[in-house]
Parts: C-alpha cells; sequence; structure tokens
C-alpha cells in the first residue's frame, strides 16, 4: 500500500525563505523577474526607468490595463474569459462624453455645475456598465451560452454602439473630469517632497506592519504553522523598503505633481478585491466552481449567481477603466479600448493564473500587468518600434503559461501551482475535491451550469 502520508516541509536555512510570502512563495517568482526587468531597463536606459517623471507616466498610462485584470482574474478563476471588455470600456466612454457634453446647470455656481456634471457622468457610466454586465451574465449564467461566445459578440455589439453613437468622431470632456485620470493629489505644506505622497507611503508601510503582526497573531492562535520570527522581519524590512523608495520617488517629481489619482483608484480597487475573493464567501465560491464545479455545485454552491457576479462585476470594473483613458485622453474616440481584453488577459496569466481556472489572484494579476506595463516602458525608452514590442510581448506570455504546461507534462509540480499553492479551492473552510492528476473535469451535459468550466478551457490532462 502506498503511504499516502505527507512529510513535513524541512524548515531552517535558506528553506525558510520560501516562506516570506504566504503559501510557500505566491507571486514570488514573477516577482522577481519583474525586479530583473526594471533593473534591467534601469542599466540600459541610463537611469530613465526609475525616474520620478517617469514612474508617474508609467502608473498614468498603465492603470486602466491593470484595473482590467482585477476583474479578468475572477473571471477566469471561475473559467470563463472576456473578450468584451475594451468595447464595453470604449461603449461607456462616449456615452458619458456625450451625457456630460449635453449636461448644463445655468442657475448653478461654476463649482457646482461641474461637480455635478462629473458626478453624473461617473454614475450613468458606472450604471451601462452594470446593464452590460447584467446582459452578458444573463447569457452566461442563466441561458447557458459559453462566455467566449457571449462576450465575442459583445465586442462586437459595443464595438458598433460605441461608432453609431459616437458617429465615429471624437468628443470632448469637461477639464474637471479630466483629474480622475490625469491628476494628482493636491499638494500643500512646505519642503521639497510633495507632502500627500508622503503621507500616503506612512500609511501603507504601517498597515503593511499591522497585517505582519496580525497575520502572525491569527497562525498563533489557530495552531498553523508560522514562519520563523526572521523570516517575517526580513520580509517587512523588504517590502518597507520598497515602499519608502516608490514613495520617495512619486513625491520627487516636477513641481505640482504627486502620486496619481489614478494610481490611487487602482490602490483601492486592489485592497477591495484582494478582501473579497480571500475572505468572504463570494471569493470563495469562485475558486470553488473555477476548481471544480460539480464538487462545488454538490457543495451546495449557486453556480448560476457566481457566473453572473463575476460577468457583471467584470463589465462594471471595464466602464470605470474606460472613463479612466477618456479622462487622461480628454475625448472619447472611435479608437478607444482596441486591444484592451487582450492586455488584461495576458496581465492574468502572466501574474500565474491557471488557463483552466480554479487558481489565480488579485496581487498575482497586478504583477503581470506591471510586467507588460515596464515592457512597454522600457522598450519605449530604448526606442523599440511597436513591431517588435508586440512581438517581445507575446513571446512573454507564450513562455510564462508554457513553461508551466512543460512543466505538468513531464510530471513535475506546476509552477504555477507552487507559487500558488497556497491557494486551495474552498467552500466555507472546508476542502473542495478537485480531479485527480491526469484526468479531466467532467463536464455538464447539459443546461447553464455547462459554462461554469468550458470545454474549451478544460485541461487534457
Amino acid at each position: 500500500m502506498t503511504d499516502m502520508t505527507t512529510k513535513p516541509e524541512k524548515s531552517g536555512g535558506i528553506r525558510d525563505l520560501r516562506k516570506m510570502f504566504s503559501g510557500g512563495g505566491r507571486q514570488f517568482g514573477i516577482l522577481g523577474a519583474l525586479v530583473i526587468i526594471i533593473a534591467f531597463f534601469q542599466i540600459v536606459t541610463g537611469g530613465k526607468t526609475l525616474d520620478s517623471s517617469n514612474l508617474i507616466n508609467l502608473v498614468n498610462g498603465n492603470a486602466y490595463v491593470l484595473i482590467l485584470a482585477v476583474g479578468m482574474v475572477m473571471v477566469i478563476v471561475a473559467g470563463h474569459i472576456d473578450l468584451s471588455v475594451g468595447s464595453v470600456a470604449a461603449f461607456v466612454g462616449i456615452v458619458v462624453a456625450q451625457v456630460m457634453r449635453g449636461l448644463s446647470f445655468p442657475g448653478l455656481p461654476d463649482g457646482l455645475g461641474s461637480f455635478l456634471t462629473v458626478f453624473i457622468g461617473i454614475i450613468v457610466g458606472l450604471i451601462i456598465g452594470a446593464l452590460v454586465g447584467a446582459w452578458q451574465g444573463w447569457w452566461v449564467a442563466y441561458v447557458g451560452v459559453p462566455a467566449f461566445i457571449v462576450t465575442l459578440a459583445g465586442m462586437l455589439i459595443f464595438r458598433g454602439a460605441n461608432q453609431f453613437v459616437g458617429n465615429s468622431t471624437s468628443i470632448p470632456v469637461p477639464r474637471e473630469f479630466a483629474y480622475i485620470g490625469g491628476g494628482f493629489l493636491p499638494d500643500f505644506g512646505p519642503g521639497p517632497f510633495s507632502n500627500p505622497t508622503l503621507i500616503l507611503g506612512l500609511l501603507v508601510a504601517i498597515a503593511i506592519v499591522w497585517q505582519e503582526r496580525r497575520l502572525r497573531r491569527n497562525q498563533a492562535k489557530m495552531g498553523a504553522e508560522q514562519a520563523p520570527l526572521w523570516v517575517s522581519v526580513v520580509k517587512v524590512a523588504v517590502v518597507l523598503a520598497v515602499v519608502v523608495a516608490a514613495t520617495l520617488l512619486f513625491a520627487s517629481g516636477r513641481a505640482g505633481t504627486s502620486f496619481p489619482v489614478a494610481g490611487l483608484i487602482l490602490g483601492v480597487l486592489v485592497l477591495g478585491y484582494s478582501f473579497l475573493t480571500n475572505n468572504t464567501t463570494i471569493g470563495r465560491h469562485i475558486y470553488a466552481v473555477g476548481g471544480n464545479w460539480r464538487a462545488a455545485e454538490l457543495s451546495g454552491v449557486n453556480i448560476r449567481k457566481v457566473n453572473f457576479f463575476v460577468m457583471a462585476n467584470m463589465s462594471i470594473i471595464a466602464a470605470l477603466a474606460g472613463m479612466l483613458w477618456i479622462a487622461r485622453s480628454v475625448a472619447s474616440g472611435p479608437g478607444d479600448g482596441v486591444g484592451w481584453e487582450l492586455d488584461a488577459i495576458a496581465a492574468v496569466f502572466i501574474g500565474g493564473a491557471a488557463v483552466s481556472g480554479g487558481i489565480g489572484t488579485v496581487a498575482g494579476s497586478i504583477i503581470g500587468g506591471l510586467v507588460i506595463a515596464v515592457l512597454n516602458n522600457g522598450l519605449q525608452l530604448m526606442s523599440v518600434g511597436a513591431d517588435r514590442v508586440q512581438i517581445i510581448k507575446g513571446m512573454v506570455l507564450l513562455l510564462a503559461v508554457g513553461i508551466d504546461v512543460y512543466s505538468k507534462r513531464q510530471g513535475k509540480p506546476s509552477i504555477i501551482g507552487l507559487l500558488t499553492r497556497d491557494r486551495k479551492s474552498t467552500l466555507e473552510g472546508a476542502p473542495v475535491a478537485s480531479a485527480p492528476q491526469g484526468t479531466q473535469t467532467p463536464t455538464p451535459s447539459g443546461g447553464p451550469q455547462e459554462t461554469a468550466r468550458p470545454k474549451d478551457l478544460t485541461p487534457e490532462g
């Protein structure tokens, strides 16, 4: 009889460094790759990569992709794909631009009228995103059409709707609206640095120390295995060093600049959705459906509601990304959103998500998005042509997923699985069964649940 007892992982010395990140190194590999890429471009560009102005432009110019990745990771974890996000973002952008252009409050002071115009425009954009998401989520969750087909149709429908509403022309947006896409935290106080940025960095540093202390305290209460104290100290010290360096770089930009508002919005979304996926019932259900939909269904998960939620939520996030884009561009046009879905999907897979679903994290997707952003930025600083930039990005994506697939077929541990092994599909704290290695996850014979795990995304062992 085969001994199925799991041997305890060895501890001590360099092995303990794997515990620096939760889950024995989750995102450690791709994070290391990001550091290497930044260091490479910092050297070959003569220090331009980490210049404060360049970092500010990098955040402002890529916030929309990173925001899309936050929503896309949940779609992919649930076993779906969304090809419509670029077209939805463009459609929302053109409608919001039209709405704001038509609003007028002659009886109100200019400041209040401008505020109401921007506020109404944002609300309208989010409502449209929710309606579009409900439409697509209904087809996926309750009609049973695969998400790939639904969102492919959505890509065509909403691209055409963008051109129809805008008459294939660009429509400007108010100057006040541009603040959310290209503005900065308001500066105040004396000194050579941006004080709001310094305060923000201090708050982040305090939160990091508090979170690590809270994690160790909770592990002690539950009797869970803890990394040695020195590992936690090194982990916090490294992260704090990065936070301090980034804070000083953003705070030392040219006069009138500080941390971008778009970056602040992104940070709030990352924190919110990280909490949702890690600490809520709906988050556990998303991983359960993506890991093994049939086991999740037997455990009482409402698969239809999960599928509806991830698709509807994705369109709302796409609406927000579209509004940030037109705010930064100060106009909405027919070319907005082209190829955005590909960048978002690439960010999620580079960040460690599994093609078959069930594995992936918000933090990993942000790191994957930053890899793409730094590649784009660094190659542009080196004056590399757009054609070669696309080739390099494609190769990075292919290698990131290909290495993992090759590793699994050789009978070795999945690299992605190792980096995300702490994310086990669970339901209310109980593990959800997954298919044995080398077998296919069963697919349903019909009905709306069929798209809970599309056949075209099911691995073949």
